[in-house]
């Protein structure tokens, strides 16, 4: 099944039947605007966007938006393919190449893997604090999300190639699939303003500048550029097949976790942290989802690796989450997707 995936075509549809108008939805949920891409059998079939991207700027398809933890898959991806292009290693010692200065007197620093990373396995925090970073468990012994942990691979990365992570980024993911209008610093004033976050009622938050890439946090981008890297991710685009067969492969048990007690009933049979995904282990196949909430942004990511459909959802507001739903339903999304994520919110 991978080699098939590998090997399937990357164009997007002739075709773009209209997006349902989601303008009613966002007003009475009090989101500012969406912008959506929706796949179907691998192909992009339609974009829309609705509502204002900031004071008197309304959203169009063009509108990039913080990505907030949409950020790691994209990083997770660059550090795949150096993988498979034998200039990185998912299971060697990443301390052979690097290791935080904050770590220098901790001899666990010497188990962290790029695997552990991807895999929110490194016993790192989400974000270091005022003390500097420290391991809050052993590496490899247990899961815990950590922002800190993409951080760490993207340094590595950067150390063991002799280059800037977002030059890294650019020559390996963003050019090949085309992603023009993506970046990890701020493209404010370069293309067209980022969508200006809101919160939850209503008012405009300051946008600040990004000058300095974060590896799990506030890259940029168009639903449509987010489409086209799930569809090359969903195909294994650029990955040997050892890679890609990982990616399908369950890093770290979630299932317990999150499907207990009256949750259980809508869950798939498995759920895990994959290498840059959440995956969900339906019947009929595997979903790889990811989520992002930063403040004044909510965004959504979605597709089966099985039949080829997606979706993308960016918003800029703190009630963004608030129009998921709706959107899948009325964009007839996986009925199996919108009943885990509705159980999920029970």
């Amino acid at each position: 099944m991978i080699a098939a995936l590998a090997c399937a075509p990357m164009a997007e549809a002739k075709t773009n039947p209209a997006l349902p108008d989601m303008t009613a939805t966002l007003r009475e949920q009090r989101v500012e605007s969406a912008s959506v891409a929706l796949i179907r059998k691998g192909r992009i079939v339609a974009t829309a966007a609705w509502g204002m991207a900031g004071p008197g700027r309304a959203a169009s398809v063009a509108t990039p938006y913080n990505l907030a933890s949409l950020t790691k898959p994209l990083t997770a991806e660059v550090i795949l393919r150096l993988v498979s292009a034998g200039q990185l290693s998912l299971d060697a010692p990443i301390d052979r190449y690097w290791s935080d200065p904050d770590l220098a007197r901790d001899p666990r620093r010497m188990k962290l893997t790029v695997r552990m990373a991807l895999s929110h396995r490194t016993g790192f925090p989400n974000w270091r604090d005022s003390n500097g970073l420290a391991f809050d468990f052993d590496p490899g012994t247990a899961t815990r999300y950590s922002g800190e942990g993409y951080q760490y691979a993207a340094r590595y990365a950067e150390h063991r190639t002799g280059q800037a992570f977002e030059t890294l980024a650019a020559r390996w993911l963003f050019a090949p699939v085309r992603m023009r209008a993506t970046g990890y610093v701020s493209a404010q004033g370069v293309t067209q303003p980022i969508a200006t976050p809101h919160d939850a009622d209503g008012a405009p938050l300051p946008v600040e500048p990004v000058a300095r890439y974060n590896a799990a946090d506030l890259a940029h981008a168009t639903a449509r550029d987010y489409a086209r890297f799930m569809i090359a991710a969903r195909n294994d685009r650029g990955l040997d097949a050892t890679i890609a067969a990982e990616r399908s492969r369950s890093q770290a048990d979630l299932t317990a976790e999150i499907c207990s007690g009256a949750k259980a009933a809508s869950c798939p049979p498995w759920i895990g942290f994959g290498l840059g995904w959440q995956l969900l282990g339906f019947a009929g196949g595997t979903t790889m989802l990811h989520t992002g909430k930063d403040p004044g942004a909510f965004t959504f990511a979605a597709i089966d690796r099985a039949r080829g459909d997606g979706i993308v959802i960016l918003t800029n507001s703190d009630n963004g989450w608030r129009v998921i739903l709706p959107i899948l339903e009325r964009t007839g999304s996986d009925p199996k997707l919108i009943a885990f994520l509705r159980g999920q919110m029970s």
